[in-house]
């Protein structure tokens, strides 16, 4: 008889009730988990839930990991003068790291949380793919997921939009039915990242030099990690035009400005590639790629290289930040991405 158990990501939000609901609903032995990271969790709301489906609730602490694995490195990227993406790191190493190892651990199967993306099935091979609703569409920050955990993860949130959601748990009375979005980053949730980087390590960060591509100083910065690549409001400078942030110089502590024309780069290098159908790739590809979470698709090439991909936009586009992910698709599936590189 097959094993139906499968443990639930379980964050106290209307997204991860609703998916215990369908779960159970599709006949599923389940179970819920809330992951202790930060200490904001709302474990409450999350057992609640679980209490009014009738189904057992248990609580990870997985603090440690969350501190080594996705706080650690987001300070280290911000100083390196890149712009880290901290919900891949979180997916990779928490919901589907440690979250993952828990439920193989309890001789639990399969694991599932409330990201709206889709896994489909075709002759046995498993592929990620957008969600039905393109304004939660989650799957740019799933690229990391292997053939086995495409195999085991479920998403029942891919095949409804956000409103079908809503409607689901406000007829079920969940607590959290009206309960809004999460914040994009857990752990600063007032958005200043800058004050949180302050806050973790014994370093100044100075006042510097904005200059141009040319290397000519157009003003004064007031500390490296308060900017990021593509960024236009809040430099605080009287310019004769806009002017955006194309790179960082965190060696010489300059942030280096362009105009609109100027932004625009023909290729980009990601480092350490995943593709996710878990085959190494040799040939170039074509697919449409995607630099930043919610951005429109454009054309490229992607040519394999040594610890990496290089990708060859059809038409010159916006330049991306070192740190973020560029994940690329062919037509609604997943390919893979990685960790867009500085220069």
């Amino acid at each position: 008889m097959e094993n139906k158990k499968i443990l639930i990501a379980m964050s106290g939000g209307v997204d991860s009730a609703v998916t215990a609901f369908l779960l159970k609903k599709q006949g599923f032995d389940c179970i819920g988990a809330t992951m202790r990271l930060w200490g904001n969790e709302r474990v409450g709301d999350a057992k609640a839930v679980c209490d009014s489906l009738g189904i057992p609730f248990v609580e990870l602490d997985c603090r440690d990991t969350f501190a080594k694995q996705v706080v650690e490195p987001f300070v280290e990227t911000y100083m390196e003068g890149n712009t880290p993406n901290p919900c891949i790191l979180c997916n990779r190493y928490l919901k589907f790291g440690a979250l993952w190892e828990a439920a193989k651990s309890m001789g639990i199967p399969y694991l599932a949380t409330g990201h709206y993306a889709r896994i489909t099935e075709e002759d046995g091979v498993f592929r990620l793919e957008k969600a039905k609703d393109p304004a939660k569409d989650q799957s740019y920050v799933l690229y990391n997921l292997t053939p086995e955990q495409l195999s085991k993860v479920k998403f029942p949130l891919g095949d409804y939009t956000k409103q079908e959601v809503r409607a689901i748990a406000e007829a079920q009375g969940f607590v959290s039915a009206k309960s809004g979005d999460s914040q994009d980053i857990c752990f600063i949730p007032d958005g200043d990242h800058a004050a949180f980087i302050r806050s973790r390590v014994d370093t100044v960060f100075p006042a510097g030099e904005f200059v141009n591509r040319a290397g000519e100083v157009m003003g004064r910065h007031k500390g490296i990690i308060h900017y990021t690549v593509g960024q236009r409001k809040g430099l605080g400078l009287a310019l004769p035009e806009p002017y955006y942030v194309c790179e960082k110089d965190a060696k010489n502590n300059r942030v280096v400005l362009c105009t609109a024309k100027e932004l625009p780069v023909e290729s980009l290098f990601v480092k350490d590639f995943h593709w996710m159908d878990g085959n190494p790739h040799t040939e170039p590809v074509r697919a449409t790629v995607r630099t930043r979470y919610h951005q429109k698709e454009m054309p490229a090439t992607l040519i394999p290289k040594d610890h990496g991909v290089e990708i060859r936009f059809d038409t010159p586009a916006a330049v991306a930040a070192p740190g973020q992910s560029a994940v690329a698709y062919d037509g609604d599936v997943v390919l893979g991405g990685g960790e867009i590189s500085p220069k």
